[in-house]
């Protein structure tokens, strides 16, 4: 294909996300309304409001059928794995959203649809890219950290999304960071992923970020879904980067993905830590996040968002910058600078809510 056609194709897959994603919203709050399909406020929670809670569904119908319809499978022999994967994970999102799942049962269905990806879709890591100077692993290593990180990410993603338009605004930055590294390094079937995942997400983000009678949250059948595909061009990205001599090749490819998904992974690690320092499961639910210290600042979601997607994209240009100085010093420096920024936060919100005190005696 050459370059007008892959633009064209890059261009109707986002296009065709989009415009499905953003007519089947009003039709989803619709339903969710009749049915009263909502996300009770609750005192964990930042919304004062009844929300529907089934943006997933018009995220999955973005997705797939654009992703589907656009993606050639000669060039890309897995996408239909990763749309059984993305089917397993949606009816475990709604399943949750609808009647709750247990986290053992929500685990196992990750973990089956992980191995979809990893045994018949070929989708895994191969090599640690010379962290602590192992390259090539061996395929029951490979299985083990490939299903480790789809999960992880996964779970920080669904993690992530407590305030309006965030989790969203982390996947599209997710997305077009891999999208352009992908066209740019010769790879324009993996940038249609990218492409449609951007395109569902950007429709998605204007009903999620409204105060109109169309406001929804995308639940844990969004969440879910838009981790696996992200998890999938983590994959593709590092898989990539093997071997590879252009100018567009990264040395520390896995570092520079923790880079780009830095904000729902940092914040996972930290809120799991506090937990258990406090004695506590850290699986057990709190308002301890990062936009949860935001908004104790008197932060709004619009507000918390954008300045969390900015520190997000510095870590990003951080990571690119300094990439050559190899994948451990990059790591270890990217979470010091995010432990220290986190440090910092918290300090700030316990001098605000000090002083603050008094005036609500």
């Amino acid at each position: 294909m050459d370059n007008l056609s892959n633009g064209a194709l890059l261009l109707f897959s986002g296009l065709v996300a989009f415009l499905i994603t953003a007519f089947s919203i009003p039709v989803v709050v619709r339903v969710a309304n009749v049915k009263r399909l909502f996300d009770e406020p609750t005192q964990r929670k930042s919304h004062r409001k009844k929300i529907p809670t089934l943006g997933g569904i018009s995220l999955f119908a973005g997705f797939t059928i654009a992703a589907g319809s656009f993606i050639s499978y000669q060039h890309m022999p897995s996408l239909q794995y990763v749309l059984v994967a993305s089917i397993i994970i949606f009816f475990i999102g709604m399943k949750d959203d609808l009647v709750g799942i247990t986290p053992l049962k929500k685990l196992l269905g990750q973990i089956v649809a992980a191995l979809v990806l990893i045994i018949p879709g070929n989708l895994s890591l191969s090599s640690l890219h010379g962290f602590f100077g192992i390259y090539h692993i061996s395929p029951v290593t490979s299985v083990l950290i490939t299903i480790f990180v789809i999960v992880l990410i996964i779970n920080s993603i669904n993690l992530i999304d407590g305030v309006d338009g965030l989790a969203a605004s982390v996947g599209m930055l997710a997305a077009t960071f891999f999208g352009v590294w992908f066209y740019l390094s010769g790879n324009p079937e993996y940038s249609l992923i990218s492409v449609a995942l951007f395109g569902c997400l950007f429709a998605f983000f204007w009903y999620n970020i409204s105060k109109g009678k169309y406001k929804i949250f995308m639940g844990d059948t969004g969440s879910l879904l838009m981790g696996l595909i992200l998890s999938v061009q983590v994959i593709l990205f590092n898989q990539q980067n093997i071997g590879l001599t252009s100018a567009f090749a990264l040395k520390s490819a896995p570092a520079v993905s923790i880079a780009v998904l830095i904000l729902p992974m940092f914040d996972t690690l930290r809120v799991f830590i506090i937990r258990m320092i406090r004695g506590r499961s850290p699986f057990l639910a709190d308002k301890n996040h990062l936009h949860h210290l935001l908004l104790r600042l008197d932060f709004s979601h619009i507000q918390t968002t954008i300045l969390l997607m900015l520190v997000n994209a510095a870590f990003i240009m951080l990571a690119l910058l300094l990439q050559h100085i190899g994948i451990f010093w990059l790591t270890l420096t990217i979470f010091t600078v995010a432990t220290a920024a986190s440090i910092l936060l918290e300090r700030k919100v316990h001098k605000h809510n000090h002083h603050r005190a008094p005036n609500d005696l």
